[in-house]
């Protein structure tokens, strides 16, 4: 299944990659513990799109990150200078450094690299500096336009903010982004780059053009009228995904830097796969080849049996096509383990934040092992009869659990996919 590719190379020093600190902000909550509660609640953040007049658009609603107030993250005059999507970066940042409890020393922030993934970038600030320069001329586009919209200037701002001075950069691979940059930054600590790490992903694209691009592909569920079911991953009725905008980061230890200052463990990020599609430019590979392999290569990067793992948060997008397909490939890789394995979309009900997708997964998988909960696919009534794994539908289950598995997949055919397992 591919565990001969190139990118599963034995380490020289094979360090072990633990994660000392979580944050995340969803259209469930603006910070971890509302979101995680919300989630666990079988809750929707699906709502009435609220941030532009839809009037002439078909898609009415989407998943748009209520109570966030970026006064707590970033000074005043610095947030004009910023999209939304670098606010939500430098929030969750600060709320995941703050649960780190990481002593921010010189000799710290000298090695401290950032990574944070980023699918589409300052698209609502693209927008009003274009409307700008259409009606009142090129001379008034603000000097902080680029800057401002650029996908590195999330983790820049977050170098910026914190004095980090390790390597510093943005991974966009459409909605593989978080994810990407979650597994990119644990191999600089696997190779002894690094010690620390801060990495995840940020998105906010409810916007004008986001919204009608994707709702000419016909990629977004019209179901305005019901905006808590139209994320339904899996279910006969599902008739597209609904676009939000969060952020999620990790901190990243190498092991023992960890245990040298009696850092609270999450857990140990033991296996990281990738792979493209090298199909279609958004449609993914008949049979899920490509996600097959990619889970393959994570599963045998973390030295694990398909039979050790016990959950899967799933990329479970909510599209006709997508969701079959990531079925599919499940069996490729799971085969008989494939029917007992608990597999689950919480993008039901966090909506499809692209970009920071896979860092909020990541989250949420992390705490699914930690407190051996396990969260629903909601809206899941009438499952597909092609889809036929166990998908935990509509309410939350209990399970102690060991390992589990985080997949991302997204437009060019790029797949990541991540394992998390107990210390």
């Amino acid at each position: 299944m591919g565990s001969e590719n190139i990118f599963l190379r034995e380490q020289k020093s094979q360090r072990r990659v633990v994660v000392t600190g979580i944050a995340m902000i969803t259209p469930l909550g603006s910070d971890t513990e509302s979101s995680w509660k919300n989630l666990i609640e079988g809750q929707s953040g699906i709502g009435p799109i609220t941030f532009f007049d839809t009037e002439k658009f078909d898609v009415k609603i989407a998943g748009e990150v209520k109570g966030f107030n970026v006064d707590d993250f970033v000074p005043k005059k610095e947030q004009k200078k910023m999209d939304r999507f670098i606010h939500l970066a430098l929030g969750a940042t600060s709320l995941a450094l703050k649960d780190s409890k990481l002593e921010l020393t010189d000799q710290i922030k000298s090695s401290t690299g950032t990574f944070i993934g980023v699918g589409m970038g300052g698209l609502p600030l693209i927008e009003k500096n274009h409307t700008v320069c259409m009606e009142r001329g090129p001379s008034r586009i603000s000097p902080f336009f680029i800057p401002g919209v650029i996908t590195n200037l999330a983790s820049g701002q977050v170098s910026i903010a914190y004095g980090f001075k390790g390597p510093n950069f943005s991974i966009t691979s459409a909605c593989a982004s978080g994810a990407h940059a979650i597994g990119e930054a644990a191999r600089y600590i696997r190779d002894g780059l690094c010690d620390v790490m801060v990495a995840g992903g940020s998105e906010s694209v409810v916007s004008e053009m986001a919204i009608g691009g994707f709702s000419s592909m016909k990629a977004l569920s019209t179901r305005n009228s019901q905006p808590e079911a139209a994320s339904r991953p899996w279910d006969k009725g599902r008739d597209g995904f609904v676009l939000s905008e969060g952020s999620a980061i990790l901190i990243l230890e190498d092991y023992e830097h960890a245990m040298k200052r009696d850092a609270h463990i999450y857990c140990e990020l033991t296996g990281y796969g990738m792979s493209s599609d090298a199909y279609h430019m958004t449609n993914p590979s008949p049979g899920g080849a490509g996600a097959a392999q990619a889970m393959a290569i994570a599963l045998a990067d973390a030295k694990l049996n398909a039979q050790d793992i016990d959950y899967i948060n799933a990329h479970g997008t909510s599209t006709p096509v997508g969701d079959e397909i990531e079925t599919q490939a499940i069996k490729a890789v799971f085969k008989d383990h494939a029917k007992k394995l608990w597999v689950s979309s919480t993008k039901s009900m966090t909506g499809h934040t692209l970009g920071a997708a896979g860092a909020i997964e990541s989250v949420i998988s992390i705490l699914a092992l930690n407190k051996s909960i396990v969260p629903p696919t909601i809206n899941l009534e009438n499952p597909s009869d092609d889809c036929d794994l166990d998908y935990v539908p509509l309410t939350t289950r209990e399970k102690s659990l060991k390992h589990v598995l985080n997949n991302s997949f997204g437009f060019g055919g790029t797949n990541a996919c991540l394992v998390f397992s107990k210390i």
